[in-house]
């Protein structure tokens, strides 16, 4: 027993750690899809198909459905999903540290390497105690945002119906899923203060990453941040202030969205709401399908490009975005090196964001080829779905009950890739190998 113990570590030990996260994290797709299966989990039995698609929505923390878990979930299959989110949520941080680390499961030298740059630690001690912070941070955050929502949903549908309400929003919102009970989301609550006050709060924290919050709790300077929290909180604010101002500007008049209210300061709030949760989760109060088009593709490109590093979220990350963009400014200011705040940042960085975007766009645009090529429906609304998938956001205008089968299956399986692709991809970027031969440099025309 011991030598098939010994045989069984071994090959563990010498599976790739993305690849192994890879495979946690489609197992539990095969777990919650056979729990959905079951006859008390739901109230109409699902087929295979759908359950499949809910699953994997949850673990990859979408929100994109195909049933209604208010109406077509027990308690025990919402129960089910619930766990899923949170599994799923932490998985990136809690699987990578806790199962590879907590267990004594060696990941090599590459791997090491990974997880060291991935979650900003220069130990695996270091590492433990970010674990610790993590599931600090996760209790208290969901304990005060289940704590905040009961002030809405307890009054509304009584003590116990509404604390599972508010529990269920808040590890939904915190793990930036997107899922609710109610059947038009949170349509009805676009202008409750503490509906618009507890999930943003909690959608900002969850998206922003660990790594950023524990250099927050750790050191209570701005001077004592490090480079990669200072783009995180500095990329966050620009692109809320951005998101939410321009949601704002281009839907003011539109009676679909903003123009159903009459009060400057209820667009306002609403426009606060829907500029927080496109580049994180699928929470809306407003009919998405009602925007205008030019609303449309700016929410798709902040879909596209998430929210942060080692966080709750999906896209190419804020990071990505930025080193991008500081890339090209240095690139037409004819500089060699690309700084931050007084730190420099190597050209290896700058290849990671390039391979990250280039990757990011060819399946984004293989996923709206695949879909406008099995479907009828508006482009607009394709491209949405893909983003939406691709980003882990969730947002939809409408198209997702549409899907056939083949394109349940392409959704999931950009949902799939769009949460666990960059851990993959990042693990073979950090692996480095040294040229044998060297060639002579060639010219060629570029733009």
């Amino acid at each position: 027993m011991t030598g098939l113990r010994r045989r069984i570590l071994r090959r563990v030990t010498a599976v790739p750690p993305p690849l192994m996260l890879a495979l946690l994290y489609a197992g539990f797709i095969v777990l919650g899809t056979a729990l959905f299966l079951l006859p008390w989990a739901s109230r109409v039995p699902l087929s295979w198909s759908d359950a499949l698609f809910t699953a994997t929505s949850a673990v990859t923390v979408t929100g994109l459905i195909v049933v209604d878990p208010g109406t077509q979930f027990t308690l025990f299959g919402q129960a089910v999903l619930l766990a899923l989110i949170q599994l799923g949520g932490l998985g990136l941080m809690t699987f990578a540290v806790f199962v590879l680390a907590a267990l004594r499961v060696p990941v090599g030298l590459h791997g090491q390497i990974y997880l060291r740059e991935e979650l900003n630690q220069s130990s695996l001690h270091r590492i433990m105690a970010l674990v610790r912070r993590i599931f600090q941070v996760v209790l208290v955050c969901e304990a005060i945002g289940a704590l905040l929502l009961c002030f809405t949903f307890v009054p509304l549908q009584g003590f116990w119906p509404g604390l599972w309400t508010a529990l269920f929003h808040s590890v939904s919102a915190f793990n930036n899923a997107g899922f609710s009970t109610f059947s038009e989301g949170l349509v009805p609550f676009a202008t409750d203060p503490v509906v618009n006050l507890a999930i943003p709060a909690l959608l900002i924290v969850g998206g922003l990453g660990f790594v950023v919050i524990d250099d927050i709790l750790r050191h209570h300077r701005w001077s004592r941040y490090t480079l990669h929290s200072k783009i995180m909180l500095t990329g966050s604010l620009g692109l809320i202030l951005w998101s939410v101002g321009c949601f704002a500007v281009l839907e003011w008049t539109n009676p679909l969205t903003l123009g159903d209210y009459d009060s400057a300061a209820a667009r306002l709030l609403v426009s606060w709401f829907q500029g927080v949760t496109p580049r994180t989760a699928g929470f809306n109060t407003v009919d998405m399908a009602g925007i205008h088009d030019s609303t449309a593709l700016m929410v798709i490109s902040l879909m596209l490009i998430g929210a942060g590093p080692t966080s709750t979220a999906g896209g190419i990350k804020v990071t990505t975005f930025v080193v991008m963009c500081l890339a090209t400014v240095a690139f037409f200011r004819r500089r060699t090196q690309l700084s931050a705040f007084g730190r420099s940042i190597p050209l290896t960085e700058v290849l990671k964001v390039m391979a990250l975007t280039a990757i990011s766009v060819m399946l984004v645009f293989l996923g709206v080829f695949l879909l406008s090529a099995t479907h009828e429906g508006h482009f607009l609304d394709v491209s949405f779905e893909v983003a939406s998938a691709f980003g882990t956001v969730g947002l939809s205008r409408g198209f997702t009950g549409e899907l056939s089968l083949f394109g349940q299956a392409v959704i999931g399986v950009i949902m799939f890739i769009g949460r666990v692709g960059p851990l993959t991809l990042g693990y073979f970027l950090a692996t480095r190998a040294h040229p044998l031969v060297r060639y002579p440099e060639g010219r060629i025309h570029l733009g």
